[in-house]
């Protein structure tokens, strides 16, 4: 009863493994189509489209102007923003000099009067102190000699003093927070220079123009692309993979693309979708299994005459 029970088993998955083993039938091509990775340029802010200098089917280089936006408030805010710069360091300079020159001579021209007030001041004094010693004079009047030379010695001193503090500089602290300004201002120049080359659009790279979406006098939204451009490496294959022939693909592996009317051109692929294109509600019938697509992505070695769109099919050597 044992050994027959055994062999019912034995037969059942030896019959079970000949249905997973049968091969499911093979294709020799896949079908497929080629598209682009396209680049687009935009603007980061909106504005009129002052000129559009490429068209359609132009080759263009690296750096090339492609398109230029109106900039009008763009470079009146860097002119303010200069003068602003250039304000600030007239102050700062100013701050590093004395006084004017007519005004020091003014102080100078105070000092020589209050000397000349002093001298007669002094020689009233030395005077009454003579006549107050031989008795001529009352000490009283020697009291208001001797107050009018101190307010003159006084006066000079003072005078001195004004002098020297108009031939210094701002003070420290004045001169530090007069320049944080000008740094400051310097960097409001850059961020305005910075938005005016913005409104001026280039080619990051060699390429060819593709599409042109605005003609000139058009207001351009924010970030809307103006120009599409094609660079050279950026053309792919999207082909599709049965289930059944997935482990034949992998990542770099060659692959052949045909089209209508082209010469073969050598691949490689780049890309193996790790989901199925379409998946049925159930997958563990050998007939579903059948269904299943896998999306694969390869780079061919050359791109002529491969056009985005194009219908091909995709062997392996």
């Amino acid at each position: 009863m044992i050994e027959q029970s055994l062999g019912w088993i034995s037969a059942a998955f030896a019959a079970v493994l000949s249905l997973f083993a049968a091969e499911p039938p093979q294709h020799s091509a896949f079908a497929g189509y080629v598209e682009a990775e396209y680049t687009r340029i935009s603007a980061p802010g909106p504005g009129t489209l002052a000129a559009l200098a490429v068209s359609r089917g132009d080759m263009v280089k690296a750096g090339q102007i492609l398109a230029q936006l109106d900039a009008t408030a763009e470079l009146a805010t860097v002119t303010e923003a200069r003068a602003r710069v250039a304000q600030a360091q007239a102050q700062l300079a100013d701050l590093g000099k004395g006084r004017r020159t007519p005004e020091i001579d003014a102080l100078n021209a105070q000092r020589t009067q209050a000397l000349a007030a002093f001298a007669l001041s002094d020689t009233e004094y030395r005077r009454l102190v003579q006549l107050v010693a031989e008795g001529i004079q009352t000490p009283r009047s020697l009291d208001a000699a001797k107050a009018a030379y101190d307010r003159d010695r006084a006066r000079i001193t003072e005078l001195d003093a004004m002098i020297e503090n108009a031939q210094l500089g701002g003070r420290d602290d004045q001169v530090r927070a007069a320049q944080a300004l000008v740094n400051a201002l310097r960097a409001t120049v850059e961020q305005a220079e910075f938005r005016l080359g913005q409104r001026t659009l280039s080619a990051p790279m060699a390429a060819r123009v593709i599409d042109t979406t605005y003609a000139t006098g058009e207001f351009v939204q924010t970030a809307a692309p103006i120009v599409t451009l094609l660079p050279p490496g950026k053309v792919k294959v999207r082909f599709y993979v049965p289930e059944a022939q997935l482990s034949s693909i992998r990542l770099g592996a060659a692959v052949i693309i045909g089209c209508d009317g082209c010469t073969p051109v050598a691949a490689h692929v780049t890309f193996i979708a790790n989901q199925a294109e379409f998946t049925p509600p159930v997958i563990f019938s050998r007939e579903n299994r059948a269904k299943l697509s896998f999306l694969v992505e390869a780079v061919p070695d050359k791109a002529d005459g491969l056009h985005p769109g194009l219908p091909v099919e995709v062997a392996l050597p």
